[in-house]
Order: structure tokens, then C-alpha cells, then sequence
């Protein structure tokens, strides 16, 4: 059944992204899914039908340019933006160069902050839209060799608090979604970025990273993490974030979340460290 209803999903080559996109399309949506790559969204329009656009959220004109295509097809209209496309870089937080959190940074927020701001320019018009921004446990709860990629997420939960608090009576909701373990590549594309950025041979933590850290993100079958979900949980979240009458300011996903948000709210912190360095 076809509506008029519009959303544009970032970071769509995979995983949450490629699942919402595929939700919202059989649920009727116009979607508008967008890629890092020409090519993945080039095979997205060709598998799947989907209208696509490229967004770099570490490339200032591209996310301009893309979201004005979206526009176009969908003649200027936009109800919901989900901010998605995110990477990690694993590593302890005293081996990584400064230019590696300014790289994901770039791609994990102030991305997403220019592109929500462009969103926010037609929402305003229409007096109504949601921006849904998918965040994580590690939003709100630090784990080891997990720094660059929990700064980020912390910095977006603040700002996105903030913009709850700025938009409210505007009609445009602000909604953060918070899943745990999800089956996705994040492990596949954390090693790459591992790669670029990390000179772990000369680690004080070596042994770490030799013996834990690395084998789990080369493992071609790693073991699945206790909670995991699919990505079907995270766009199953996304769509009753979409379409909820009075949508709730969070959406945790996973089990793992709820616990870690109990935990950081019964228990000291002495208690809750000793609980995160298990991970």
C-alpha cells in the first residue's frame, strides 16, 4: 500500500540501514536510501528498486548535495531522517591519534549535525518530522578499547538531548534509538579502521590486543555476543519511533541496554567499572 510518507536513511550499503530502508519500502514509504559509495547505491536501486542518493557524512558537500536530491524525488517533502551510518575504531584511548577521533567524529556526528540541520530547515516549514538518531548502549555506558566510538555516541546523546529540549511545540520530534550487540559489520569495518589507525605492535596493552582484540574482529564466524538480536530488532524499533502517535524520547534495543542503564542507576561506580572491563 502506497502512502505519502517520506524518510531518508543514512549508511544503507548494510546491515540497520539496509533493513529499515527495506521495512519502510514494504511498509509503502517513500524511502530515500543513502550511501557512502556510488556503487552500493547503485546496487541498492538496481536489487531493490529503491530511490538512493550518496551522503559522505565525512564529506560537508556531499551530505548537502545528497540531501537536495532527496528533495527532489520527493518533491520536497521529508517526515522522518534516520541518522545511521556510524563506525568504531577499537583501541585503547592512549594509542589513538588525535586525527583518528577528529575522523570519527567527523563521520559519527558532525555528519550527522549537518545533515539534521538541513532536515530540520523543511521540517520546520511543514511544522512536523522526527529526526531519529541511532545511538547505542555505548551512548551512555564507556566500555574498554570502545573510546573513540563511546565519545562519539556520548556527544550525540547531549546534543540530541539538547534539541529535544529546543524543539519542543515545534511538531518535530527528536528520538534517540539505543541498541546493544546487533549483527551487523561494525566488527568488519572496525578492522579496517584498526588498520589505519592503531600501532598496536608497540602497545603498552599488546598482549590485548594480540590475543583478544584482534582475533575477534578478523574471526570470519565470530562468537555471538550474549543478547545479540538482528538488525530486524533496530528497524522494528525505527518504525515505531516513525510512526508512534506520541514517540518516547529513547528506544532501547536489546536487553544489554536496559541492564546497563538499570545498572548505572542502582549501582556505584566502583561496581559498574568492574562489570564494563568484563567486555
Amino acid at each position: 500500500m502506497k502512502t505519502n510518507n517520506t524518510i531518508l536513511i543514512t549508511g544503507c550499503s548494510s546491515g540497520i540501514g539496509l533493513d529499515c530502508a527495506l521495512k519502510f519500502q514494504q511498509q509503502g514509504w517513500h524511502v530515500i536510501a543513502s550511501c557512502r559509495n556510488v556503487k552500493d547505491s547503485a546496487f541498492l536501486k538496481f536489487e531493490y528498486g529503491l530511490d538512493t542518493v550518496q551522503i559522505d557524512y565525512e564529506k560537508p558537500d556531499s551530505i548537502k548535495k545528497g540531501f537536495n536530491q532527496a528533495l527532489k524525488l520527493t518533491g520536497g517533502k521529508l517526515d522522518v531522517l534516520f541518522n545511521n551510518g556510524a563506525y568504531a575504531i577499537p583501541a585503547a584511548v592512549e594509542d589513538l591519534p588525535t586525527d583518528a577521533l577528529k575522523a570519527i567524529f567527523e563521520a559519527n556526528f558532525f555528519g550527522w549535525h549537518t545533515l539534521t540541520r538541513l532536515a530540520l530547515s523543511v521540517m520546520f516549514k511543514q511544522k512536523s518530522g522526527r529526526i531519529i538518531q541511532n545511538s547505542s548502549v555505548l551512548g551512555f555506558a564507556a566500555m574498554r578499547f570502545r573510546g573513540a566510538y563511546v565519545a562519539s555516541k556520548f556527544a550525540l546523546e547531549g546534543l540530541t538531548d539538547t534539541l529535544r529540549l529546543e524543539l519542543k511545540g515545534s511538531g518535530v520530534h527528536v528520538i534517540l534509538v539505543e541498541p546493544g550487540p546487533i549483527q551487523t559489520k561494525i566488527r568488519e569495518n572496525a578492522l579496517l579502521q584498526f588498520k589505519k589507525w592503531i600501532i598496536w605492535e608497540k602497545a603498552r596493552q599488546k598482549f590485548i590486543y594480540e590475543k583478544r582484540l584482534i582475533p575477534r574482529l578478523s574471526s570470519k564466524n565470530p562468537n555471538k555476543d550474549l543478547f545479540e538480536l538482528p538488525v530486524s530488532s533496530v528497524s522494528e524499533t525505527v518504525w515505531l519511533a516513525s510512526t508512534a502517535k506520541n514517540p518516547r524520547a529513547r528506544y532501547r534495543v536489546t536487553w544489554a541496554t536496559t541492564f546497563m542503564m538499570l545498572t548505572k542507576r542502582l549501582f556505584p561506580t566502583w561496581l559498574i567499572d568492574a562489570i564494563s572491563r568484563q567486555y
